[in-house]
């Protein structure tokens, strides 16, 4: 299973930082020849940071699905030159108040598009505390994922949203046990064939505090790091030294 490491620039990003695209193309590849390398900016800078990208790393787009004004079709990122989309985020999710079936709409549109769909589930303070945290993820997972899709045109993002912004980052152990349930849903809900669906880690990812991969694992989401090279050169660095970046 080839790794996807992925930088999220959220609602970052102008014409002038897509000078980080090319020298994040430039050198990332270098450091972690065995990971595909993936960077979402926001919709305004998907087709100019492509064309700076020159299929060196892949871009994606954050969302895909829409009609309306303010919206962005799935074909529109893939004409724009990107080739994945986050759907599922925790901001969408929680600030717009998108449900699984509207998710598994997006994750769908995505893959007629030609699009790699990185559907994000996760669980928040109160879930976990309450000792539902795995069958919050296992549920938005099972409900927002459309039939017939396989690693080709998947991979899962989980964002443990009760350590976003809080400092604290999930144990091994915690990591561990959701990735592998995570894995038994894809598995046994979803059908055999998904069995490669790469999961992403989200937390706090950056230089002093890297997280990536554990047993199980297929890579990880970066957030604000992902902004600068020089930080993300350092997490790619940390990881081709070890073989693997570890949860703290």
């Amino acid at each position: 299973m080839r790794p996807l490491i992925t930088g999220n620039w959220n609602m970052h990003g102008l014409r002038y930082d897509l000078t980080e695209i090319d020298s994040i193309a430039a050198t990332a590849p270098n450091l972690r020849p065995d990971a595909e390398i993936l960077v979402w900016p926001p919709a305004t800078l998907v087709a100019e940071a492509s064309r700076i990208a020159g299929g060196r790393i892949a871009i994606a787009g954050q969302e895909a699905l829409g009609r309306r004004i303010g919206d962005i079709g799935a074909e529109m990122l893939k004409d724009a030159g990107a080739s994945a989309v986050i759907v599922g985020h925790s901001e969408r999710r929680g600030d717009h108040g998108e449900t699984d079936a509207r998710v598994a709409a997006k994750a769908g549109a995505a893959w007629r598009a030609g699009l790699l769909a990185i559907v994000c589930a996760g669980e928040t303070v109160s879930q976990r505390s309450e000792g539902d945290a795995l069958s919050m993820c296992g549920g938005q997972i099972v409900a927002s994922v459309p039939t017939g899709m396989t690693e080709r045109d998947l991979a899962i993002g989980y964002e443990p949203l009760r350590a976003i912004g809080s400092g604290r980052a999930p144990t091994s152990r915690e990591v561990m046990q959701m990735q592998a349930h995570i894995r038994k849903c894809l598995v046994v809900d979803l059908g055999p064939y998904r069995e490669n669906v790469r999961i992403l880690s989200d937390g706090p990812v950056n230089p002093t505090d890297a997280a990536l991969a554990l047993p199980g694992a297929g890579g990880t989401l970066v957030g604000g790091a992902s902004l600068k090279t020089e930080n993300f050169r350092t997490i790619f660095a940390i990881g081709a030294s070890t073989s693997t970046l570890r949860w703290t």
